[in-house]
């Protein structure tokens, strides 16, 4: 589940019906439903809220829409990347980067938000799944499920260092 900036907008994703539902909170009405690749996981807003980001974990792609005509701005294809599946999305702070967890691909994927090109991959633990960005925005932390840690991406250096938590956890936030 994703909520716009200006609140006023939630959208969910549907893994059975491939599909993102865009939700006016106000009405609690379904405005609008938007077809992706197979299985979407993970939703998010450009902090700006102009674009929405869906990803698809066995599509291996991100969907972009535009959010004043709910139409597609563009796709994001990681098919290339052997095991890459899609799953957790997180922006800098300007919006000007997006951060894509890569799932069994054990890698994060920083994209160009503009251009919607990769720019870099960070190799980090097994089955990355949740990803967010530093309120600074020069550290990205990636949660593994399957390796039991949490990677920490120096976005300056490119340097990737990992703390044990155990467990297998799948989610992470960073705040103010």
């Amino acid at each position: 589940v994703a909520v716009s900036p200006d609140g006023r907008t939630v959208v969910a994703t549907s893994e059975t019906s491939g599909m993102a539902h865009v939700i006016d909170r106000a009405s609690s009405t379904v405005r609008e439903n938007l077809p992706v690749d197979t299985r979407p996981r993970s939703a998010a807003f450009t902090p700006d809220g102009k674009r929405l980001w869906v990803s698809s974990e066995l599509g291996g792609t991100v969907t972009v829409f535009d959010t004043a005509s709910w139409r597609p701005a563009g796709k994001i294809d990681f098919t290339a990347i052997p095991s890459a599946q899609p799953v957790g999305i997180a922006f800098s702070p300007d919006g000007a980067r997006a951060y894509i967890a890569l799932g069994r691909g054990n890698a994060v994927a920083e994209v160009d938000a503009a251009s919607l090109k990769p720019l870099r991959r960070f190799a980090v633990g097994q089955r990355v799944w949740g990803v967010a960005v530093s309120p600074d925005g020069v550290r990205v932390y990636a949660a593994n499920g399957l390796s039991g840690d949490m990677s920490i991406i120096d976005l300056k250096s490119g340097e990737v260092r990992s703390i044990a938590l155990g467990g297998r956890p799948w989610g992470v936030a960073a705040s103010r």
